[in-house]
């Protein structure tokens, strides 16, 4: 297998400035809308990169939790690499890699804590299991074997045998508020359509195209 030789051509349509709404998050909205009905599979999941207090880059997919005109939401063990590394530096970028139909959106932004109450309403909101997992897991740190984790899931089980699962106070979420997003769309030669929104003073989004 030669890596070199591993490529395709992008087909599916091009993009163009009267296609944008002006508004990137209505645009948002119509690109994931597209991609649920495409049936493709995890249409929420977005690759989270933070730096670390030495400016090392890191990466890990979570799930889209909500999007509105205030940003793009995902919820997280606050224990965790990516929300200790938050804490020292907010700037975060989210990818959104929709290689089904040759696309990809880019947010740039810093994340902002979400308060306990809208914390506490998502995550009363998961399935059971999700819960119990959250309270099971150290999230980011060694553990000795899967079997000691799965003894300590069962062991949060049998804790919480009855009623409602509480909130644990090392779990919370973020709303990512950007400044910059941008939507790719795949074009033949490598001429891809790229835009990139860029929010100005005034709360307006400029757009602008960039070269492939």
């Amino acid at each position: 297998m030669k890596l070199e030789d591993i490529r395709r051509e992008y087909t599916k349509g091009g993009l163009r400035r009267d296609m944008l709404d002006e508004s990137p998050f209505t645009q948002f909205d119509v690109w994931l809308k597209q991609v649920v009905d495409a049936g493709f599979p995890d249409p929420t999941a977005m690759v989270v990169a933070t730096v670390d207090d030495h400016g090392q880059p890191s990466q890990r997919i979570v799930l889209l939790k909500h999007m509105d005109e205030q940003g793009f939401v995902f919820f997280t063990n606050t224990g965790s690499r990516k929300a200790q590394e938050i804490q020292q530096n907010s700037k975060v970028c989210l990818h959104f890699p929709w290689h089904g139909i040759e696309r990809q959106v880019i947010v740039y932004g810093e994340a902002k804590a979400l308060p306990t109450s809208a914390v506490a309403k998502y995550f009363l909101s998961r399935p059971k299991e999700s819960q119990l997992a959250a309270w099971a897991s150290q999230q980011s740190r060694p553990v000795s074997s899967r079997k000691m984790l799965m003894e300590t899931f069962h062991a949060m089980k049998s804790k919480f045998a009855n009623g409602d699962i509480p909130l644990p106070d090392f779990w919370g979420g973020y709303c990512v508020v950007p400044h910059k997003i941008e939507f790719w769309q795949g074009g033949e030669h490598r001429l891809h359509d790229r835009f990139m929104y860029v929010k100005q003073d005034d709360g307006n989004w400029q757009v602008e195209r960039l070269n492939p």
